[in-house]
């Protein structure tokens, strides 16, 4: 990675060195090299990579993986079984708004309903709307990360965000995001899951619960875990998504 940043490489990748057929233990290798990526990146701006073979090629700890199988059991809801639980809940609301409105709604004559109307131009035009939009994604991040004390590249390192992402994001109030990335953010500031829905709203996200990606980075938030490459090692295990940009 040193000879890297001397010859002014941009990224540099690595399998899992000598864990094949030189019989290094795995989850060592995977150990070793992670924590060896992770301070490096601390003070350097280049993007590296560790490729694995296949899932065989690491272990992730068993007891995480048993408390995160667990919150997935207990949290997580197939789409299909959440569509089923809306359209229900929509049936018994129309019905008893129907029961309701049968029972106490009073008789409403012509005078009273036009003068129930706004007058004309009462209501908030298109140009009222967008003039009040909330504050954008971009300019949410940047305040939290001032609130930190933190410098940019200590936030975006944490959140294994490219510095050229990064300068993106900064530049442009209008910046769009992955939710990944937003995700990222969200645990390298430490975030708590209420702060993470207001960023995540900012982009015009939400977590759910009929998806495995949410739920898994929702454990991790809401245990204050906030190590993205212990998270991204989980998400790769289940066939997910990994966090950053």
């Amino acid at each position: 990675m040193q000879c890297a940043v001397e010859h002014k490489c941009e990224s540099i990748a690595f399998p899992l060195i000598s864990s094949g057929i030189y019989g290094y233990p795995k989850a060592d290798a995977l150990r070793v090299a992670t924590a060896a990526i992770r301070d490096f990146i601390g003070d350097h701006d280049v993007d590296v990579s560790l490729v694995v073979f296949d899932k065989a090629s690491f272990a992730v700890s068993e007891e995480l993986l048993g408390e995160v199988k667990s919150y997935i059991d207990e949290h997580y809801v197939e789409e299909r079984q959440l569509k089923r639980r809306s359209l229900l809940d929509v049936e018994k609301s129309a019905l008893s708004d129907a029961d309701m409105s049968t029972l106490f709604a009073p008789k409403i004559t012509e005078t009273a309903y036009r003068a129930s109307m706004p007058p004309p131009g009462a209501s908030a035009s298109l140009d009222d709307l967008v003039d009040n939009l909330d504050e954008p994604f971009s300019a949410t991040l940047l305040r939290l990360i001032d609130a930190t004390g933190k410098k940019d590249s200590d936030v975006y390192r944490r959140a294994n965000i490219d510095r050229r992402l990064f300068s993106k994001i900064r530049s442009n109030s209008g910046y769009a995001p992955s939710k990944p990335t937003v995700l990222a953010f969200a645990v390298a500031l430490e975030l708590n899951l209420s702060q993470t829905a207001d960023l995540l709203g900012r982009a015009g996200f939400a977590l759910s619960r009929s998806r495995k990606f949410d739920v898994i980075v929702e454990y991790f938030i809401a245990s204050r875990k906030y190590d993205v490459f212990e998270i991204n090692e989980v998400l790769f295990s289940y066939d997910q998504q990994l966090l950053g940009g």
